[in-house]
């Protein structure tokens, strides 16, 4: 049997924002799952299409020269916040030519973009846009001292360009795991989740390739650990893959190593319950902490397409330097 993690963890003390210099001497655990949802800086474009019109089919953007993943942020230099402050600006226009100015590969260029009146009556530019991200994942840590949390061990992309999303603001929330998908080879698996009702649980202030960053409102957990450096051998991951019932699975860390600066761990999943509910690790979990004798030393990143029981993590470490919480690093 498994067992269910009740301990409560009181006194969080909340920071102001990233990076701080006042540190506990143990972390709250995580594993928790977490809705997770993002507004981006400035519109995303995901693709252009093309407008219907009296004269024919065509796309303002496309003959502008937009490109799928540009980054708009300005129309006519007025700063945009959303999807739907464009598309009201478009409008206002009233079918006079606007200038773009978007971010493509780190650098800003402006592009004037005639608008089309659809058959609707509309005035577009001919483009699919983007300016929110939603999803589950899981929380790695949280000072007690500051507020300070990390989770999901990997950056916030878009799906369908791989790019990581520039965020202006965004939250996480409560989440409850209604099913799971199990993973199986070749199939990725995940945790179905729902979280349009739940409470704000925090701040996200930093997105990077080891993770996002914020601020607690409340403890994102409930036992605390001391910090621990990674090794091979017997270790747990703590995770929700039903309701909100944080448990402790099995895995054996098969390697240690660094790369691009980094140090990273394989590990493989031996517990036979976890093999049973989920296939091994699925979409969801990524921010799983990994403990080793009872120290928090890992969390859990991504899975071998191949084979879900395998996976991949990164040390407790990198996660606390790129959270400002160097000196809590053993």
């Amino acid at each position: 049997m498994k067992k269910t993690i009740m301990t409560a963890v009181t006194g969080l003390l909340l920071a102001a924002a990233l990076p701080v210099t006042a540190f506990a001497q143990e972390l709250i655990v995580g594993g928790l799952a977490v809705g997770i949802r993002v507004r981006t800086e400035g519109v995303l474009v995901s693709g252009t299409a093309a407008v219907e019109t009296r004269e024919g089919a065509r796309s303002p953007a496309e003959e502008a020269g937009v490109l799928e993943g540009d980054r708009i942020l300005e129309l006519d230099g007025r700063e945009l916040h959303g999807a739907a402050e464009l598309i009201a600006a478009v409008g206002e226009a009233g079918g006079a030519q606007v200038e773009l100015t978007l971010q493509r590969d780190g650098q800003e260029l402006n592009l004037w973009v005639l608008p089309a009146l659809s058959t609707e009556g509309r005035w577009m530019l001919g483009m699919w846009l983007r300016d929110t991200v939603t999803g589950i994942g899981t929380v790695t840590f949280c000072d007690p001292e500051t507020g300070v949390y990390g989770a999901l061990g990997h950056s916030i992309t878009d799906e369908e360009l791989g790019a990581v999303i520039p965020l202006d603001q965004g939250g996480i929330y409560e989440a409850q795991i209604t099913g799971v998908n199990p993973g199986a080879p070749g199939v990725p698996g995940a945790l179905n989740g729902e979280f349009g009702g739940g409470a704000k649980l925090g701040s996200v202030e930093h997105n990077s390739a080891l993770g996002i960053y914020g601020v607690a409102e409340r403890p994102l957990g409930c036992v605390t650990a001391e910090v621990g450096r990674v090794q091979p051998g017997p270790a747990e991951i703590l995770a929700t893959v039903e309701g909100r019932e944080v448990r402790s699975f099995q895995v054996l860390v098969t390697r240690v190593f660094r790369e691009d600066g980094r140090e990273q761990l394989m590990f493989s999943v031996t517990d036979p319950e976890l093999c049973s509910r989920t296939g091994g690790v699925v979409q969801g979990m990524s921010g799983s902490p990994i403990l080793q004798e009872g120290k928090l030393v890992g969390a859990v990143t991504h899975v071998f397409l191949n084979d879900p029981t395998r996976g991949y993590g990164l040390s407790i470490q990198d996660m606390l330097e790129e959270a400002g919480l160097q000196e809590l690093a053993a």
